[in-house]
């Protein structure tokens, strides 16, 4: 039972590193020198000089859906670690479930959002390509749903 514990604890920790990095790193798209990400726009050739992303509506709304795929990966976290102590004998963690799969939804909206709509924000000039922090965005979503599921299917033992 221990080993099954440890084993979803560091599955949802993985979640949330995953998340984490793919919110803050500007790897979103990358052509050449040129790197952009939902906060920054950054060139690197003699200088290395970033600029702040632009005000698109549906830029700010994939910026939403990562940060709130954040938060509801912590708070089920917390919450995992809350009912842990508390819930009852037999109780399932379904409010940790579904805070689990509410990140991977807000995931999933935010990167599907981005994948429809970045050539509107980034002109494809030459050889534009995703970077990795858009595809450890779409790694998160299994993990973040099966995380929930697993939490949802999980009984409190002894």
């Amino acid at each position: 039972m221990l080993l099954l514990l440890l084993g979803i604890i560091v599955l949802h920790v993985t979640v949330l590193v995953l998340l984490f990095v793919s919110t803050i790193v500007s790897q979103w798209l990358v052509n050449g020198e040129h790197t952009a990400d939902l906060w920054q726009n950054c060139t690197s050739g003699t200088v290395f000089h970033c600029l702040a992303s632009s005000t698109n509506e549906w830029l700010q709304s994939v910026q939403a859906m990562m940060i709130l795929s954040v938060i509801f990966s912590v708070l089920s976290l917390f919450l995992f670690f809350c009912q842990l102590f508390t819930l009852t004998k037999g109780g399932r963690f379904y409010i940790t479930g579904v805070f689990q799969i509410l990140a991977g939804l807000c995931v999933m909206s935010g990167a599907a959002i981005f994948t429809v709509r970045h050539t509107d924000w980034h002109q494809a000039s030459g050889n534009t390509s995703y970077g990795f922090a858009y595809i450890l965005a779409w790694l998160a979503l299994p993990l973040a749903l099966a995380s929930g599921i697993i939490y949802v299917i999980l009984r409190k033992r002894e």
